[in-house]
């Protein structure tokens, strides 16, 4: 499973998500994607309000502040389906 966490360089909110998602790849077998948004003007246009952003197969799971828990139960939700 891949992971896709949308962000920005120097954004801290950005780094405690992949901090989390380093986290949980402990518990769960995944791959993280980073996507800076600032490489593509379509995702700035998107997400630049929003990052970081955590997307599973085209899935927004969590944006903003992410929470372990609840991307811990989303992730496990995908694998057992």
């Amino acid at each position: 499973m891949i992971v896709n966490l949308y962000s920005k360089i120097d954004c801290s909110l950005c780094e405690k998500a992949k901090a989390v998602l380093q986290e949980l790849q402990q518990e769960c077998e995944f791959e993280i994607n980073e996507i800076d948004i600032y490489q593509d003007d379509a995702l700035l246009e998107k997400y630049q309000l929003m990052i970081p952003v955590v997307e599973v197969d085209g899935e927004e799971l969590a944006y903003g502040r992410i929470h372990k828990e609840f991307i811990r139960k989303r992730l496990l939700e995908r694998m057992t389906s």
